[in-house]
């Protein structure tokens, strides 16, 4: 950002500063705390280096989890993404209580998400794949803003066992060969099992990140921005595409247009009517602009067209591949 324009900016009363740095336009007067939280992240990313950075696996950056709860009955996942394709299977953990093992169902939404950078992150800060999860984690989940008395820890918690005990299967097609690799993102995990029966919840107090999967992170970590990460926390959709955008956009030498079949293809999975996928797509893609200024792309009738751009942590870009 220009000397001019951040002159300009701190010489504007803060709610006209922050709504201009966010990018969006709300008639109402009267934000809600999640438009809040999003434009006063924005004007913090445009006004301020960042302090926190969070990572994901460049895997998950072009394919995900489910967005919603696909059932607990329903034992698979299956998403592909152009050549790749990611296959998640439910595991079962052991209850300590009953000395049983016992189902536990797909990750998915927005908190497996945080999960995964958060498990990344710690993982790459200390480098060693053993997380002691039980402190750091209720910290990140704070940071958040996700903390609602205690149910939204809970909640993340329960995620993190569904992490724990997925099973990952990773495919790629090139050249008429099929590489797979099979793999546990958590290779070994202490459950501790809370007494209250109202609230019983399993979930691991420390995680150990698979060797292959942290190997793979150490070569193949994209970093994000915490404050992002944090303001679009309420939208699984919104962190997909941020996390793409994100791997993606440094990469491109020349514009690469994208049509909105492929588009609903990798984003709009669960929708039937792709003026439904279009409309909430291209409302995300606002949102998700308001915390990466620096991504640039433009989308029409027919799709969407990326360009060559910063990506949203430019001092760790060794890192991304």
């Amino acid at each position: 950002m220009g000397t001019g324009k951040a002159q300009r900016l701190r010489a504007m009363p803060p709610k006209k500063r922050a709504l201009e740095t966010s990018g969006l336009l709300f008639p109402d007067p009267g934000l809600s705390p999640i438009q809040t939280r999003l434009v006063n992240s924005s004007h913090d990313i445009v006004m301020n280096d960042p302090e926190g950075i969070t990572y994901h696996h460049t895997v998950f950056c072009q394919t995900g989890l489910p967005y919603r709860n696909p059932g607990e009955n329903i034992r698979l996942w299956e998403q592909k993404q152009g050549k790749a394709i990611l296959e998640v299977s439910a595991g079962r953990v052991i209850n300590p209580s009953t000395f049983e093992f016992v189902n536990v169902g797909l990750p998915f939404g927005p908190k497996p998400r945080l999960i995964l950078t958060h498990l990344n992150s710690q993982a790459l800060k200390t480098g060693s794949p053993v997380i002691e999860v039980e402190s750091s984690l209720t910290a990140f989940v704070r940071r958040l803003g996700l903390d609602g008395n205690g149910r939204d820890i809970r909640s993340i918690k329960d995620h993190l066992s569904r992490l724990s005990a997925a099973t990952i299967r990773i495919g790629f097609v090139a050249e008429n060969r099929a590489v797979q690799v099979n793999t546990q993102i958590v290779k070994a995990f202490d459950l501790w099992f809370q007494k209250n029966e109202r609230q019983r919840v399993l979930w691991p107090s420390t995680v150990q990140l698979s060797d292959d999967y942290f190997q793979s992170l150490v070569n193949h970590a994209v970093p994000l921005d915490e404050r992002a990460v944090s303001a679009l926390s309420h939208s699984a959709m919104a962190l997909d595409v941020y996390a793409w955008l994100a791997q993606r956009l440094h990469r491109i030498k020349q514009p690469q247009f994208i049509t909105w079949v492929a588009l609903k293809e990798q984003f709009g999975y669960h929708y039937d009517r792709m003026d439904n996928f279009r409309r909430v797509f291209t409302h995300t893609l606002t949102i998700v602009h308001s915390q990466y200024h620096n991504a640039r792309f433009q989308i029409d009738g027919k799709g969407m067209t990326l360009q060559h751009s910063q990506p949203p942590i430019k001092s760790c870009l060794h890192r991304l591949s």
